[in-house]
């Protein structure tokens, strides 16, 4: 077996309701004044209120930022911060929401603690200083953010994501609650679902895999392959659960690995055109199955045994109402043939890229685009 290190030092808190234990969960770890970081839709939907009413329980004082935007940029980092500094001192921070309002919470906890500007932490390890105990509570199906140390935050200017890691920075509990995931309408269940599943896929034949990873990757793909139609179909707790938990495996596997080319193709058509992430990496997938199988394609095989996985994917995303080409999607710019070459040459440049089993030069993306297009 090949060596590894893999570090396991989460606190994992699954079922249903388990959002009513936020605040003794919270006073374990020694918060008594918290910043919530959330968005307008969790607040819309009266999950933020079951979240402050646990805290009060407890008479914690919580402060809210709920004005994440989707694809959480360094403006949005920025404005929680000012909210926690309005409010400090700070002891704990809460992501409660998506991966956005997640990743903004680990974004604010590094600046709140370290100083400076995101751009200061990009890459891993960079802060210098100790980080405030956080909490993640995911209520989408997909994003895995509450399993990682990494938050993606963009540039306000440039809308290029930055990876900023430190394990300082992964949230210490994590509550999976599936009954956060009810008012989850069911075109963002699809595409938070892919998401996963990419996730999964991506990650048991990144380079960096390992036993350990493979080990999480491949049961999140069980899960996540086998309920995904069933959550869309139904809000119940018992796919959704399944799928929760699914997302949240895919999202240790990234922790343990990498991913690979779709993530790395799917960043520009975020940053450039605002193609939602889980779209844009669901329009990539298959293509990139199929480059990959002459070098991966017994891996493949190894985590999908009943027939094609690229099929398969093709399969799930017409579950989930997804388009197979990108001319079909509804984006602010029109996209031509004209603009391959720029988004080629932007997903060579992703991070993710250099995990993908095989490499890929600028005229490799350029073909993955034109099969997309």
């Amino acid at each position: 077996m090949d060596t590894f290190d893999c570090e396991l030092n989460q606190q994992v808190i699954f079922g249903d309701n388990t959002i009513e234990r936020l605040g003794e969960l919270t006073r374990e770890r020694g918060g008594s004044r918290v910043l919530i970081v959330t968005d307008a839709g969790i607040e819309k939907a009266g999950i933020l209120a079951r979240a402050v009413s646990a805290l009060q329980s407890e008479r914690i004082a919580a402060y809210v930022f709920a004005d994440t935007t989707s694809n959480p940029t360094t403006e949005d980092v920025d404005a929680a911060l000012a909210v926690a500094k309005t409010n400090a001192p700070i002891d704990l921070i809460i992501g409660l929401g998506g991966g956005s309002s997640m990743d903004c919470a680990k974004g604010v906890n590094f600046l709140l603690t370290n100083g400076g500007k995101m751009e200061d932490y990009w890459g891993t390890n960079k802060a210098t200083q100790p980080m405030l105990p956080s909490i993640g509570i995911p209520t989408t199906i997909g994003t895995g953010s509450e399993a990682q140390s990494f938050a993606l935050i963009a540039q306000a200017d440039t809308h290029i994501k930055m990876a900023c890691g430190d394990k300082k920075a992964r949230f210490g509990t994590v509550l999976l609650d599936a009954t956060l995931t009810k008012t989850l309408p069911r075109p963002i269940a699809a595409i938070t679902g892919i998401d996963a599943i990419a996730h999964a896929v991506e990650s048991y034949v990144s380079t960096r895999h390992n036993p350990m990873s493979q080990v999480f990757a491949r049961h999140a793909w069980e899960l996540l392959n086998v309920h995904f139609e069933a959550c869309l179909e139904s809000n119940g707790s018992t796919a959704r659960s399944k799928m929760l938990f699914g997302a949240y495996l895919a999202g240790l596997a990234i922790e343990n690995s990498m991913l690979g080319a779709a993530h790395a193709c799917a960043n520009p058509l975020t940053a450039r055109y605002e193609v939602i992430h889980g779209v844009a990496v669901a329009l990539m997938l298959p293509h990139v199955i199929r480059f990959n199988s002459t070098v991966a394609g017994e891996t493949y095989r190894e985590l999908y045994p009943d027939g094609d996985l690229a099929d398969r994917i093709i399969a799930l995303k017409q579950i989930g109402n997804l388009p197979n080409r990108l001319r079909d999607y509804p984006v602010q710019y029109t996209i031509g043939t004209a603009d391959i070459p720029t988004l080629a040459k932007e997903a060579a440049t992703q991070w993710t890229a250099q995990f993908n089993p095989r490499p890929l030069n600028t005229r490799d993306f350029m073909n993955l685009y034109e099969k997309v297009y």
